[in-house]
């Protein structure tokens, strides 16, 4: 009776440099960034557009978020 071994081959894991991931960690941010502005705080203060029709657009998300918006 022979014995079969059942090891498996080993997998590697490619390794990314930082430098490769960081303007993508950069434009993420910048995005979250501006998505969190126009939740948040777009139509009060710091309003870039007038009228409400970006305050529309993202109430339900800004109820969800917490923030008071009436």
């Amino acid at each position: 009776m022979s014995h079969v071994s059942t090891t498996s081959p080993e997998l590697e894991v490619p390794r990314l440099p930082l430098s490769a991931l960081a303007p993508w960690a950069f434009f993420f941010v910048l995005l979250a960034s501006i998505a969190v502005f126009f939740v948040g705080a777009e139509q009060g203060a710091f309003s870039l557009f007038s009228g409400t029709a970006i305050h529309e657009w993202v109430h339900d998300g800004r109820h969800l978020l917490g923030y008071p918006c009436h």
